[in-house]
């Protein structure tokens, strides 16, 4: 079963405050930026209530060498899983439900772009976004597994990504 999405939680920006601070504490000598990324960082949609942050570091060999303080801190270290150039950690709480997921990606990394284009767009374009919220709503309604929720969004977010991407950079 997926996943429920619930309604948008003000504190969910405090959250990500919450946890950035924690990992910045537990990894002073890693030049690290965190981005509160997904759809907890965008006001007015549903979303799982999993806080996704993004680290950007100079190289991710900053990163790799911390997995002692990462598993301190909760995560599991998942290494790459499944997308090149990039360190993903997932943290329970303590009910066993997912709290967090984190992104690293070294700087440059297209994927940095990708998601804070999706992240700002949605944020800018409240009728994309409350159509977002719509399917994920459709989505979760049906008793469904993870793989076909994160499938029945894709169409969804590749269209919207690329909408998005052109808006991003003609702002910059």
């Amino acid at each position: 079963m997926v996943h429920h999405v619930t309604p948008h939680d003000p504190a969910w920006a405090e959250a990500f405050a919450t946890e950035a601070a924690a990992l910045h504490a537990a990894l002073p000598d890693v030049a690290l930026t965190l981005y509160h990324i997904g759809s907890t960082a965008i006001p007015g949609i549903l979303a799982k209530p999993i806080i996704d942050l993004m680290g950007v570091v100079p190289e991710l060999a900053q990163i790799d060498r911390h997995d002692d303080a990462m598993q301190a801190l909760g995560y599991e270290v998942m290494g790459a899983f499944g997308i090149d150039g990039r360190r993903y950690y997932r943290k329970f709480d303590a009910n066993g439900q997912r709290s967090h997921h984190l992104h690293v990606f070294a700087t440059g990394a297209p994927d940095i772009t990708r998601h804070l284009a999706f992240r700002d767009y949605l944020r800018a374009h409240d009728d994309v976004a409350t159509e977002y919220s719509a399917l994920k709503a459709q989505l979760t309604a049906a008793d469904t597994d993870w793989e076909r929720y994160v499938e029945g969004k894709d169409p969804f977010i590749k269209r919207v990504e690329q909408d998005a991407l052109r808006w991003y950079q003609a702002r910059r």
